[in-house]
């Protein structure tokens, strides 16, 4: 019996401190900042895709921490939209590389004002 309640949680969980805050969300904005300089510097459509998703992950986590710092489940459910959101940008993107590879070979982010239609 004893080590089922050493296995179990005993009582509700702590709130995390401001400074463990701090840290997730240094993080998390160090996150976003790389893939918005990522998609802003690059010109390779599949680079700028992985800086979105990377931009997306850095947003993910953040709400992630303030919904442990607050003991909500707000942020876990947040957190599932937006992941929900990055897979279908995830699929658009791939068509829309695709697309753009077959009609220039190039995956050049100028070839896309080519495609004026």
């Amino acid at each position: 019996m004893d080590a089922v309640l050493t296995l179990a949680q005993l009582s509700f969980p702590e709130p995390t401190g401001d400074a463990m805050l701090a840290h997730y969300l240094f993080v998390s904005a160090a996150m976003f900042v790389i893939g918005l300089v990522g998609f802003v510097t690059r010109k390779n459509m599949i680079v700028m895709f992985l800086c979105t998703e990377l931009m997306f992950q850095g947003a993910g986590l953040a709400l992630i921490a303030f919904g442990r710092h607050h003991l909500g489940q707000d942020g876990q459910t947040f957190v599932i939209f937006v992941l929900c959101v990055a897979a279908a940008e995830a699929a658009m993107a791939l068509a829309l590389v695709v697309l753009l590879f077959r009609h220039r070979e190039s995956l050049s982010a100028e070839a896309w004002k080519d495609l004026q239609g």
